[in-house]
């Protein structure tokens, strides 16, 4: 049998987990419902608290939409489907999808043929994502009793603590932007790709937070990911062709 990233069988599996995932939402949702008429709690703040909550739960769902879109092309629909719907990262499942391909010599703009590639490309993403799994549970409330203690000593290094360690994960992923900076001294422009559709987005980024802040728009604070993603993605298109034409 010929493999295809899209074969039924994918999504029959891929839909049974997602189904069981749903399961429990919806689940936890009838029991907190329950709970809270058996405890007296206004019904008119019960079904607002339900109707913000489903309405500004979109915000995050485009921005899983635009990781399912973008790595679906070498994937698939299943798997992205499968790992941005239950526990995947948007920013790691992208990083972990295209280094993997890129060690295996495999354009992530062409569709994978080969199921050796495929299952190699699906380990190293779950087996990273498992991590977060193993060391939540063990590490957690220790760690956050640490920074309880540390915020009643000092306050201010506290938070100079937490703003550093916040750092740190974003410094991660500016090194992935920026690796391939120093090709463009040689010529290579278009190496400088990353760094200028991050800085789009993070003026669209900006934008949606001043605009927020100016009309009082909270709605515009809860997309502003979504657009910034939308719109870095838009400008990847011009802004590839312009480097491209430099470079030659």
């Amino acid at each position: 049998m010929e493999f295809s990233v899209n074969h039924p069988i994918l999504f029959v599996l891929v839909g049974i987990v997602i189904a069981a995932v749903l399961g429990q939402s919806v689940f936890f949702l009838v029991r907190a419902y329950r709970r809270a008429k058996a405890i007296g709690m206004d019904m008119s703040m019960i079904k607002k608290t339900i109707s913000s909550s489903a309405i500004f739960t979109i915000a995050p769902a485009v921005s899983i939409l635009v990781g399912v879109i973008v790595l679906s092309k070498a994937l698939g629909v299943p798997a992205p489907w499968l790992r941005l719907s239950v526990i995947g990262s948007l920013s790691y499942e992208t990083i972990a999808a295209s280094t993997t391909l890129e060690a295996l010599g495999q354009a992530a703009s062409e569709t994978i043929s080969d199921a050796s590639q495929y299952v190699t490309v699906m380990w190293v993403m779950t087996l990273g994502i498992l991590i977060g799994l193993i060391l939540v549970p063990l590490l957690t409330k220790k760690i956050q009793s640490g920074i309880i203690n540390m915020e009643k000593r000092d306050k201010k290094w506290s938070e100079i603590f937490n703003n550093a360690m916040f750092m740190g994960m974003i410094s991660a992923f500016l090194g992935y932007v920026f690796c391939d900076v120093k090709k463009s001294f040689f010529g290579d422009f278009t190496s400088l790709i990353p760094v200028v559709v991050m800085v789009v987005a993070a003026l669209l980024m900006v934008i949606c937070g001043l605009l927020a802040g100016k009309l009082k728009a909270r709605w515009l604070t809860d997309y502003a990911l979504p657009i910034s993603l939308v719109g870095g993605m838009a400008a990847a298109i011009p802004i590839t062709d312009w480097l491209t034409a430099l470079t030659k």
